[in-house]
């Protein structure tokens, strides 16, 4: 059968998706890519993507409707989620303590700083439960979360001579298959924020397969201001 447009675009969004996490090297991204683009039929489409899972789930059929996965920390959010938690809670009093890398958030995790500050790092985490509490206090010092842009938060902390706030989620969207993070407490004269970005490796990844993407599809005659994803002038190569 033969392959449309939208099912290429498709399968170069897995392809990107599996670069971001590591799972392609740029060298075999590029190759598979390329190939992507200049294919005819399903045939010649399942292959560059049947040893790669779609974020959180199976491979869905090249002729499915279903939309692209998001990118990145999106990654297999169910495997992300249950397990016995590493961390609780943090305490700094005149100092400071974090909570980044690998680890897994209790379901309801405490942070109080006094007089000194508390780094939360949710990006590479895992979570005890679907549904996570992180109660934040925070008197004359400071806590700082920090979340993929993925995550579903609810922020609704309050601050007393202080701020307790989310900045905006300008580098995605939030998806279901997330967990449910609500971050509440106290900010006394002092301050609790929330931050959504990605990782450094994670960013660079998506730099550099963006890219190899751009040199692809310029050695395909595919770029242009009438080519392009949805600009309908795919130039077909024989």
């Amino acid at each position: 059968m033969r392959a449309s447009d939208a099912e290429r675009e498709r399968i170069a969004e897995l392809l990107r998706e599996a670069v971001a996490e590591g799972r392609l090297e740029m060298d075999e991204f590029e190759q598979r890519l390329e190939t992507a683009y200049t294919a005819r039929t399903h045939g010649e489409l399942e292959p560059l993507v049947r040893d790669l899972p779609a974020p959180g789930t199976a491979v869905a059929p090249v002729g499915s409707s279903a939309p692209a996965p998001l990118r990145g920390s999106a990654a297999n959010w169910p495997a992300r989620i249950g397990g016995t938690a590493t961390s609780k809670g943090g305490f700094a009093l005149w100092g400071g303590f974090n909570r980044k890398g690998r680890w897994t958030v209790g379901r309801k995790f405490t942070a109080f700083a006094l007089w000194g500050g508390g780094e939360i790092d949710l990006r590479e985490a895992d979570f005890e439960d679907r549904e996570v509490v992180i109660r934040c206090i925070a008197i004359m010092g400071g806590v700082h979360v920090t979340a993929p842009p993925e995550l579903n938060l609810d922020v609704r902390g309050v601050g007393i001579m202080g701020g307790f706030g989310e900045g905006p989620n300008e580098d995605g969207e939030t998806v279901p298959e997330a967990p449910r993070v609500t971050i509440t407490g106290l900010a006394l004269m002092g301050g609790v924020g929330v931050e959504r970005k990605r990782t450094k490796a994670e960013r660079r990844r998506l730099k550099e397969a963006e890219e190899a993407e751009r040199a692809v599809r310029e050695r395909q005659g595919l770029d242009g201001p009438d080519k392009g994803p949805g600009g309908g002038g795919r130039k077909e190569l024989g």
